[in-house]
């Protein structure tokens, strides 16, 4: 079971997409590389709408995980603060209402144009490998039961 073919979704904001485009294509990249396949990506007008989607996405049987990838830029005020909050939460909230991974590959809050552009490949990468492995392990968690198991 533990190596059935993991299924993802991803969810990625269109604001900053000079940024995001580049996360979805080092995101695409990285899932084929960990043999995992993208069966959706859904594209949002900005992170605040990133809860919908995931939530869609979710709900579909073709769908194991979600990676969401999103870029929140520093203002003059605190709204990407509250931008980034909220959409953790939520996504968080979705992932345990579901029992599926949702991992987070949102830059920010805080970060400068050049901070994000700095961190692109880290948080794409690393949101799909912590995605496919939750997965995994949630397979190999189900598959052993109640026998006493390390889940690596």
């Amino acid at each position: 079971m533990q190596d059935q073919l993991v299924r993802i979704g991803i969810v990625v904001a269109e604001f900053n997409y000079d940024i995001t485009h580049l996360m979805l294509n080092r995101a695409t990249a990285h899932a084929k590389f960990l043999g995992a396949e993208v069966k959706a990506v859904f594209k949002v007008p900005g992170t605040f709408e990133i809860p919908l989607a995931v939530k869609e996405l979710l709900s579909r049987n073709d769908i194991d995980c979600v990676i969401t990838l999103g870029a929140i830029i520093k203002g003059e005020t605190k709204h990407d603060e509250v931008i980034g909050n909220q959409v953790a939460r939520l996504v968080s909230d979705l992932s345990l209402e579901y029992s599926k991974p949702v991992s987070l590959g949102i830059i920010g809050p805080g970060a400068t144009h050049e901070q994000a552009v700095e961190r692109i490949e880290e948080y794409s990468t690393r949101a799909v490998e912590s995605a496919v492995k939750m997965v995994r392990r949630i397979r190999v968690n189900r598959e052993k039961g109640e026998s006493q198991v390390t889940i690596e």
